[in-house]
């Protein structure tokens, strides 16, 4: 569990880029494929840039041609949570991040079927991603 405290929005303001601190903290959208993450294939876990939370496995992560990266499960059933969004004239499902309440994307029910039917659609912007290095043994290390 995530034992830091949460920023203030003092304090996110100088943390966080103007477009993360849009994104997370006043539901914005970054372009489509503009995000960093939105073709990554690396390993690892992405974690909330505001809280350091971690909300999706890149196991779980696949391409969507939506131009976000898309996700077909939290990384645990308590990392994120999910609100009724009906603006823009749409009705969709926002989702945030359960810790801290950063605005991260939508969930929308189109995603494969084999995997959860679940697309979680989320702004790179409101990502870091924690990458996973495969440490390599010397030989004098297997002696």
């Amino acid at each position: 569990m995530n034992t830091k405290p949460i920023p203030t929005h003092n304090e996110l303001k100088k943390k966080l880029t103007p477009e993360q601190y849009f994104v997370t903290q006043q539901k914005g959208t970054e372009p489509a494929f503009s995000g960093k993450y939105a073709t990554s294939k690396e390993p690892g876990v992405y974690h909330c840039v505001v809280c350091g939370e971690p909300l999706f496995d890149a196991k779980t992560k696949f391409e969507s041609g939506t131009g976000w990266p898309s996700f077909y499960q939290p990384a645990t059933p308590d990392s994120v949570a999910t609100a009724s969004d009906d603006s823009h004239g749409m009705q969709r499902n926002e989702v945030v991040c359960k810790r801290c309440g950063a605005h991260l994307g939508h969930v929308f029910n189109d995603a494969p079927k084999q995997l959860t039917g679940q697309r979680y659609c989320i702004n790179s912007a409101a990502l870091n991603l924690a990458t996973q290095r495969r440490e390599s043994k010397t030989s004098e290390d297997s002696q």
